[in-house]
């Protein structure tokens, strides 16, 4: 969608509260329980010991509950839970149902590991829904409301959702294009119904800074047990950020860090956006962009060239403009599939928005049929290398599964 605004603000990140991700249960406590208790709708099998400990699956007076492991943590732990959302279908895409934790092997760099945790495609589901309405007109909004209401009303009783959308403000003399959290994660669907009718259009595309709102506001607490591998990012958007002032690393770390399962549908406005800012130029106006995405578009589309001819967007000739804007959306739908990648989710590119609302329907389903895995690394090393997960269902040669690949393993 277009982007024309200036620069946003910098959201204040809550940067402390990724500490939460170093809390250790306080020892000496009596339990008189497992280490890991069972979650709602969800098998336990008891975590593994540490060397010279008590038997498996012994309660254990003062030990230490497993941390969750999300990509790129360090935690100061001794054992760290790993989870791992993964989908299954057949080679002709029909979901499998109906597995148990024992249908299901889990490798780390090709060793096996021992599921410690399942949780079936009953147990409920938090999302945090992104819809991006920049540039978009009265009818444009009409269509993403509607498909996000369909997309409310296909998850499943039990399961939360959070609403999030960019809006225009204006501060001072420029209008600054923002990321607004419309609705906290709620269950209560006529407040979510009623967050989408107070959604309106911006003047700009604060994408990364809305991804890293999502993690770091809406899913700023660290999950229950119930909860593990069962939390989602699902965004509507083209993915052209125009105006944010962190960059796609930035908002990747902390996507990984957060665990979500990222799914995205990639709405084409390429050819829109090329005439409209074909003609924004030849009227004098211009495509707004932060200076620090200016700065990195640069850096994509040529990075030999004196930042000075960044500084203005419509300094560039016709065919440069072209050439960057077809580069910026090439970026764009990469970035995303490498997110959906990283996290076991999936994209799902449509042509228009009309055809949004069949898109979220799948996705909901999708999110309807994921299962979740979660174990104890047999490598104990804390050197901060990349682990590779592979998931495998026994017996069934002809499964497809879609699964995290990889986390960040602690370091020090």
């Amino acid at each position: 969608m277009p982007k024309y605004q200036a620069s946003t603000k910098r959201y204040a990140l809550a940067a402390a509260s990724l500490m939460l991700l170093t809390l250790v249960a306080v020892a000496g406590r009596a339990q008189e329980q497992d280490t890991y208790s069972r979650p709602r709708r969800a098998t336990a099998v008891p975590s593994p010991t540490r060397e010279g400990g008590p038997a498996r699956g012994a309660p254990q007076k003062g030990a230490p509950r497993g941390e969750e492991v999300d990509e790129d943590d360090v935690v100061r732990i001794e054992t760290q839970l790993v989870s791992v959302p993964a989908v299954v279908t057949d080679r002709t895409g029909r979901p499998l149902t109906g597995l148990t934790a024992s249908d299901f092997q889990v490798f780390e760099d090709g060793r096996p590991q021992k599921i410690a945790n399942f949780a079936t495609t009953e147990a409920p589901f938090e999302v945090a829904l992104l819809l991006d309405t920049s540039g978009s007109t009265r009818e444009d909004v009409g269509l993403i409301r509607r498909a996000a209401l369909a997309f409310v009303e296909a998850l499943r009783p039990g399961d939360r959702v959070a609403i999030l959308a960019f809006n225009t403000k204006k501060e001072g003399s420029d209008s600054l294009a923002t990321v607004e959290l419309k609705a906290p994660l709620t269950d209560d669907r006529e407040e979510l119904r009623e967050s989408l009718f107070d959604i309106g259009a911006s003047n700009g595309t604060p994408f990364y800074d809305g991804l890293e709102k999502v993690a770091l506001t809406v899913f700023r607490d660290r999950a229950g047990e119930d909860l593990r591998g069962r939390r989602a990012l699902v965004a509507l958007t083209d993915g052209v950020d125009s105006t944010s002032e962190s960059d796609f690393e930035d908002a990747r770390a902390v996507l990984k860090r957060a665990g979500l399962a990222a799914y995205f549908i990639q709405v084409n406005t390429e050819d829109y956006v090329e005439g409209g800012l074909m003609q924004a130029c030849q009227d004098g106006g211009g495509l707004r962009l932060s200076s620090t995405q200016l700065q990195r578009y640069r850096r994509l589309i040529a990075p030999g060239a004196d930042a000075e001819d960044f500084s203005n967007f419509c300094r560039m000739g016709p065919f440069e403009r072209m050439h960057a804007n077809r580069t910026l959306y090439d970026a764009a739908r990469r970035e995303m599939d490498t997110l959906a990648r990283d996290s076991g989710g999936k994209s799902f590119p449509i042509a228009s928005l009309r055809d949004a609302c069949g898109a979220l329907r799948q996705v909901a389903e999708e999110l309807g049929r994921q299962y979740s895995l979660s174990y104890y690394p047999t490598n104990k090393a804390r050197d901060g290398t990349y682990r590779a997960i592979s998931v495998q269902v026994r017996g069934a040669r002809d499964a497809r599964v879609r699964a995290r690949e990889g986390y960040q393993a602690p370091k020090g």
